[in-house]
């Protein structure tokens, strides 16, 4: 059952995305399969800011801030070892799409 269902998700990953996450496949190695929201958490929970802002870039702020308030439920180690640097990478980025988009 478990691989059937890998397949399935394998299959029904569009062709953006597949390629989008075979560039960064160290994120959730041992499922490349898996749904974007879980490349997403993963990403917010080893927070780099190149790879945050790629991830802004493709999936956009708001899908960014979404899933970061899902695991911002969470009350782990994890998450609060990771809540400032996010927070901070995250306010950047919203600052220099604002930025950007005010020039144009």
């Amino acid at each position: 059952m478990h691989k059937t269902r890998n397949a399935i998700n394998f299959l029904s990953m569009n062709a953006t995305a597949y390629k989008f996450w075979h560039e960064h496949r160290g994120l959730v190695w041992s499922n490349p399969s898996a749904d974007d929201s879980v490349h997403l958490q993963a990403a917010l929970l080893h927070p780099r800011f190149s790879q945050l802002l790629e991830l802004a870039v493709e999936f956009g702020v708001a899908r960014l801030r979404a899933e970061w308030a899902e695991l911002a439920c969470d009350n782990t180690r994890e998450v609060a070892r990771v809540r400032k640097p996010v927070e901070r990478i995250l306010n950047h980025i919203e600052r220099g799409f604002a930025l950007a988009a005010s020039r144009n």
